[in-house]
């Protein structure tokens, strides 16, 4: 067994039936699995818990059990054994990163920190331990816009890393937050003229827009939220076709919890696929997960010192979100 790509390399015996070994083992461990909604859906059905980012932070800080799997990207899994450094946090695959984390290096952000100062700082949960170290609050965007606004109005306010989210939340709350210039390379993607085709061909549809979409996208969009707050939106619509500017990963649950409604997934610019799936989530598999889980490999590891800076913006935010409601 090695994990040198990122993941346990070892065979498998193909007579295996994954699921069934997955669910022995994770009795047998007294683990838990967490699921972001973009995850394959077969790895989504195997989870205990399955939510977007705030959900799974959420979740995280009420786990008794003494293993997590994180099934999501690497961010996901710093933040969980950030908030749990006692217990052992795994991924099944730790090449899983997420361009919009890597569009802000740490060192690069406290350059504009140092550069600017007088301001508070908020970082997206989308970010790696070094970036919310230097952070005072981290948010969600199911939070992003009530902790912005909980905030005094005269407050100078520095946001990174995602230009959408920061430009959305500037547009609907009047702030002029000095924003960090990166984005998430499938919410970029989207492709406007492809969905005002979708549109004319489903004209009673809905347009579902995360606030990451840049924001010729956004202004197509009957309801604009988190991913979370789509989903919950499309439950309680009467509306039954709906137009998904998101992960494709979320139409899986929106299915399930849909049986009878439509959902399209918005195409991206390029290429011949129909959907738009961020590859670095895709890269945790059934396979990945079982041997994950019987190696207990690949571990997230988070240095002592950096993992008491982290918390205290991610603690903040819960905080914050308890505060209010969320």
């Amino acid at each position: 067994m090695n994990v040198d790509k990122g993941y346990v390399d070892a065979p498998i015996d193909k007579s295996l039936n994954l699921k069934e070994e997955i669910l022995k083992l994770k009795k047998e461990k007294n683990a838990v699995i967490l699921a972001h909604y973009y995850q394959n859906g077969e790895i989504q059905d195997m989870a205990d818990y399955i939510g977007d980012s705030l959900a799974l932070a959420q979740i995280a800080t009420k786990i008794e059990a003494p293993i997590i799997i994180l099934c999501g990207v690497h961010f996901m899994g710093e933040t969980a054994k950030v908030l749990c450094p006692d217990k052992k946090v795994l991924i099944p695959d730790m090449s899983a990163g997420c361009s919009l984390a890597d569009s802000c290096p740490a060192d690069e952000f406290e350059k504009l920190i140092n550069d600017h100062p007088g301001h508070t700082i908020i970082s997206y949960v989308n970010t790696s331990a070094s970036v919310k170290a230097l952070t005072d609050i981290v948010v969600t965007s199911s939070n992003a816009r009530q902790i912005v606004e909980s905030l005094p109005a005269d407050k100078k306010i520095i946001f990174g890393p995602d230009r959408n989210l920061g430009n959305y939340i500037n547009s609907i709350t009047g702030r002029q937050m000095l924003l960090w210039d990166g984005a998430c390379h499938v919410h970029e993607q989207f492709s406007v003229s492809k969905i005002v085709e979708l549109k004319k061909e489903y004209p009673d549809a809905q347009v579902l827009v995360h606030p990451e979409c840049k924001k010729v996208v956004v202004m197509l969009a009957d309801k604009v939220g988190s991913t979370a707050a789509l989903l919950n939106h499309a439950v309680n619509s009467e509306c039954d076709t709906f137009i998904v500017a998101t992960e494709s990963g979320i139409l899986h649950e929106m299915r399930k919890k849909c049986p009878d409604k439509t959902f399209i997934p918005a195409p991206p610019e390029t290429g011949s696929c129909a959907c738009n799936d961020c590859n670095y989530m895709k890269l945790n598999t059934l396979e990945k997960l079982y041997k994950c889980l019987k190696y207990e490999q690949p571990e997230v590891m988070v240095e002592k010192e950096l993992s008491q800076k982290a918390i205290k913006p991610i603690k903040r935010m819960l905080e914050i979100s308890e505060k209010l409601g969320l």
